[in-house]
């Protein structure tokens, strides 16, 4: 029962542990090419008009403006990011360890220390500029993929404790940022389209609330619903999370139900109805393909909407989705930088903000709880070994990337210098904070197998 207790855990910390390594290369490989002689079409290729359209109606398009590849990955693409981060939020809502105050208190103290700390930061480096204050939230984010991938290479000397905390925590650090970007980063507001979009949730309500498990429902209606949204002023990616929160989390029927059901087709299933040709192939009768089907339907059954779509997410969004924006959006222009932009201003409050606030943030507002004795370190920790995967969590990569193109793409002025400041404060603190995380874990983790790992 231990091992299925932090199964969703397990799981969560194998499976980004591939993707963050794909992202390190397509991070190295937007960083060549945006400095390289195909420099100028990889920038051209981010303004390429993006349409879908039936008739007059283009889904790809912004108060009758087509979007742009970089705007359709970031703002549609990334909507089904949002999606699978809101069916991962759910579901550990409902059953994991958000599911009660005690389990989630101490990664979301430790969250709310890493989102407020570097916001500080921040403001104490850019006072005073409207500009670039923009940008306060950028080092609140939490790389789920690259922190856990490097948590990955110190395998089983990881205590279990410590692996819950640190993927709970960038869940919690992801809801800040979900409520950051719908809160602050949203433009003009268009009421007929807030009106439509608020007339497709409760389509999805209503769905919900007659148990509709049918799949394709919600994701046609989680379009609807980002459609109206990107029209609205209100940024479109909040709609993944919106129509995750509907998505059911109940299957159909009960494991026992369906188990009996399963065992009574198994055990009728006729064996010498099959017949083998002279090459191998096995010939079913109809009664035996029914019987399959029945099976096939059965197992569907026990499967709630939401971890059917949270598994089938996994692969296109940390094989496709995630490195298109981390291409699309890492490819820094070195030529524009300029050592005061590094030394001073937004790139210098991202890189400090990312690399020490999210360090002190978390670590201090979680000492304090702990000192509080509102919560216990995690099992298998000590001060030292969780000081060093605090560090881990300034690692901002995805989200962070994200928010500072919200913040400074597409207004003029002095903002694209400050993107690209943004963009290398970034890749900056992040690559310190690995290393330096890295360092302490090596140091501090037990030298053998945790116990726990063993049994």
């Amino acid at each position: 029962m231990k091992h299925t207790k932090n199964y969703s855990f397990i799981s969560a910390f194998k499976k980004y542990v591939n993707a963050s390594f794909i992202l390190i290369f397509v991070t190295a490989m937007a960083l060549i090419v945006a400095n390289s002689k195909w420099g100028d079409l990889y920038r051209s290729l981010a303004e390429v008009p993006v349409s879908f359209s039936i008739g007059e109606f283009n889904l790809f398009s912004h108060h009758g403006q087509d979007l742009t590849l970089l705007e359709f990955i970031n703002d549609f693409l990334m909507a089904t990011f949002f999606f699978a981060v809101g069916l991962e939020i759910k579901r550990e809502i409902l059953v994991g360890e958000l599911s009660s105050l005690k389990k989630a208190l101490l990664p979301i103290i430790g969250a709310c220390g890493g989102m407020i700390v570097p916001v500080i930061l921040f403001y104490v480096f850019c006072p005073g500029d409207p500009i670039m204050q923009r940008g306060m939230a950028i080092p609140m984010a939490t790389d789920i993929a690259f922190s856990l991938g490097v948590l990955s290479l110190f395998g089983k000397r990881v205590p279990i404790g410590m692996k819950v905390f640190l993927a709970t925590l960038a869940v919690a650090d992801d809801l800040g940022g979900i409520i950051v970007i719908a809160l602050f980063y949203s433009s003009e507001i268009t009421l007929e389209y807030l009106a439509l979009c608020a007339f497709f949730i409760l389509i999805l309500l209503i769905g919900n609330l007659r148990h509709v498990r049918t799949k394709m429902f919600y994701i046609l209606t989680g379009i609807c619903v980002w459609y109206a949204l990107l029209n609205s002023g209100i940024h479109a990616t909040i709609a993944g999370v919106i129509t995750a929160m509907f998505v059911p989390g109940r299957p159909k029927d009960t494991a026992i139900k369906c188990v009996e059901y399963l065992h009574a087709k198994i055990t009728s299933f006729p064996l010498d109805q099959a017949t083998n040709n002279k090459q191998g192939i096995t010939i079913l009768s109809n009664h035996q393909i029914s019987l399959l089907k029945n099976i096939e339907y059965a197992s569907d059954r026990i499967i709630s909407p939401l971890q059917s779509l949270e598994d089938s997410l996994q692969v296109p969004i940390n094989y496709v989705v995630v490195p298109l924006f981390a291409f699309a959006n890492a490819g820094i222009y070195l030529e524009g930088v300029s050592l005061d932009g590094i030394i001073n201003g937004v790139g210098l409050a991202i890189f400090l903000g990312l690399f020490l606030g999210k360090f002190l943030g978390v670590c201090s507002f979680s000492w304090l709880a702990i000192k509080l004795k509102l919560v216990q370190l995690p099992n298998g920790c000590n001060w030292k070994n969780f000081a060093s995967v605090c560090m881990l969590t300034g690692i901002g990569f995805t989200v962070s990337l994200f928010i500072a193109d919200l913040s400074y793409h597409g207004i003029g002025g002095e903002a694209a210098a400050l993107l690209n400041d943004a963009k290398l404060g970034i890749l900056l603190g992040s690559i310190a904070a690995g290393i330096t995380g890295w360092l302490l874990l090596y140091k501090f983790l037990p030298k053998t197998p945790c116990p726990k790992d063993k049994e």
